[in-house]
């Protein structure tokens, strides 16, 4: 096999990964997920809250971020590919519904005028 087949194939075999990299976010329902934040609100619903464990940090606002991010940090936390612990341990409980209506809440204005 020529170098430029070895490269042909191997980026044949790239492509999958690529695009799946690629796809859009599953769909989710709002509503749904602001039934599902309260795992999240205790940190992410306080403005300027910051956390001591496993260090002092700001914890990040979600409210308005892409849903796209955060269906793939949750994913990430879930498989240990991000190491905070706490986040770690909620995302372990969360299913691929629970993640994808915590997006579409998070992303939406619902996250913005909820009294929760």
């Amino acid at each position: 096999m020529t170098t430029q087949s070895l490269l042909a194939a191997a980026f044949m075999l790239a492509l999958p990964g690529a695009a799946l990299a690629q796809a859009p976010a599953p769909a989710g329902d709002a509503a749904a997920g602001s039934q599902k934040i309260e795992k999240c609100i205790g940190c992410h619903g306080i403005v300027g809250w910051r956390t001591a464990f496993p260090e002092v940090y700001n914890v990040p606002k979600i409210g308005g971020q892409h849903q796209t991010y955060i269906v793939r940090a949750l994913q990430e936390y879930r498989a240990g590919e991000r190491s905070h612990p706490s986040m770690k341990a909620i995302a372990a409980t969360l299913s691929d519904k629970d993640i994808a209506d915590l997006a579409a809440y998070y992303s939406s204005a619902l996250s913005k005028t909820a009294s929760k």
